[in-house]
């Protein structure tokens, strides 16, 4: 079966990672930060939340895929304290219902001091 990766834009300064790999019809995200198109990370729970589904829409969009394709996602928190608005956040970006299934943490840390948050995502894509 033939894989495919989506490498991260050439003006992004990223880890050693695919942003997205395709296997059949499973597209995987990999965890999306919220920093904003020119690599700064706003300060507030709110921004980066709102870049982190401009940055993950930003991916299914040069895949082919989109939110509703979503199947799986997995969300990390640096803080318990933001999972309230977190979910009503999320409710708006990722709706109408039916969501995709998911996975809340609360972590200790993320990679940057100042990320508040991460998603990762897998999508069912056709053929």
């Amino acid at each position: 079966m033939p894989i495919q990766h989506f490498a991260p834009p050439p003006h992004v300064k990223a880890p050693p990672l695919s942003f997205a790999t395709r296997v059949g019809d499973l597209l995987f995200v990999s965890g999306i930060p919220g920093f904003d198109a020119d690599g700064a990370l706003p300060d507030g729970f709110e921004p980066q939340f709102k870049n982190v589904v401009i940055n993950i829409r930003r991916v299914l969009d040069e895949t082919g895929a989109t939110f509703r394709d979503l199947v799986k996602v997995n969300v990390l928190l640096t803080r318990a304290s933001d999972v309230a608005a977190m979910n009503a956040l999320y409710a708006g970006a990722f709706g109408p219902p039916p969501y995709p299934a998911r996975t809340t943490c609360v972590v200790h840390a993320l990679p940057d001091p100042k990320m508040l948050i991460e998603i990762e995502a897998v999508a069912a894509l056709s053929k």
